[in-house]
């Protein structure tokens, strides 16, 4: 998943939009991102995604190997998945 790519779904939230939250609001709980635009506020899908980042910045370990998310296509389809199945 590239910066640009949409985190959450529901609110056209990119990584790149959690990252720089994450850094200059320093939040301490994952429920701290949805000041970001939103993040993870809609259907609850991004929600583990969203605490990911947010451990692996206060870990110090945050870079684009670390994180493991899927490409942007199988997150969508993922998370279709995940919506018919009543999430």
């Amino acid at each position: 998943m590239n910066d640009d790519d949409e985190l959450c779904l529901c609110f056209h939230v990119t990584r790149r939009k959690v990252i720089q939250y994450i850094r200059v609001r320093q939040p301490r709980r994952p429920s701290e991102l949805s000041q970001c635009y939103g993040a993870g506020t809609g259907c609850g899908w991004c929600r583990p995604f969203l605490k990911r980042l947010l451990d692996q910045e206060q870990a110090g370990s945050l870079s684009h190997d670390e994180e493991n998310l899927p490409t942007p296509e199988e997150y969508a389809r993922q998370r279709s998945a995940y919506r018919q199945q009543g999430g």
